[in-house]
């Protein structure tokens, strides 16, 4: 009998992401959805976070008198403590904002996590999914930006570009690893090149 032919190993999918307007075209779209639907898309932008790590979110999680949240990452990530941030200049980007707001509006359930369904409890990560789908959609976005991990992988490009530390958008991502961290990291043989010229240029 003839061998059976080798499947395929599916390649590994693009790590899509969404230009800064794209960006600001979703969160217009969500806060006009509600103050929930900008809350958990602002965190999960600002904080590079999966859409279960927004879901498991928790009440204590956030404090406001500290401007700070708790971000326990899934997949061996860190768990980190990061600053709750406004944004003077884009107050779509006031993530201090948007939460206080979704605090206020938030109707107690009994529940202890942040980010809840219409029926009561935790928000499930499918609800999530169908919920970012529809507003990316209403902002134009295509169908490959339409999934909420791209927003990590939009905060990763958005540092990088902006020339962050590494070591910095690591932490930020919650990476253990450095090497997760350069997966966002696009170099040429003549972008090496000229780097070291120009860095040897400085030290000689």
């Amino acid at each position: 009998m003839p061998a059976a032919p080798k499947t395929r190993k599916q390649s590994r999918p693009s790590m899509t992401h969404l230009e800064p307007a794209e960006v600001l075209s979703v969160l217009r779209a969500a806060k006009a959805k509600g103050a929930r639907e900008w809350a958990m898309i602002v965190v999960a932008y600002k904080h590079g976070m999966r859409a279960s790590e927004v879901c498991n979110l928790r009440l204590d999680d956030v404090d406001f008198k500290n401007g700070s949240i708790v971000v326990e990452r899934l997949k061996g990530s860190l768990r980190t403590t990061q600053a709750v941030t406004e944004h003077r200049g884009e107050p779509l980007l006031n993530e201090h904002r948007a939460l206080r707001e979704w605090r206020q509006q938030r109707r107690d359930d009994g529940s202890d996590f942040l980010f809840t369904s219409q029926k009561g409890g935790r928000l499930d990560r499918s609800q999530f999914f169908r919920l970012f789908r529809a507003i990316a959609s209403e902002a134009g976005l295509p169908a490959e930006k339409q999934h909420p991990h791209a927003l990590k992988h939009s905060i990763a490009s958005h540092l990088v570009s902006a020339n962050v530390n590494l070591a910095l958008v690591k932490q930020q991502l919650g990476h253990k690893s450095i090497g997760s961290t350069m997966r966002y990291i696009t170099t040429s043989d003549q972008q090496a090149s000229n780097a070291t010229a120009s860095a040897l240029m400085k030290i000689f």
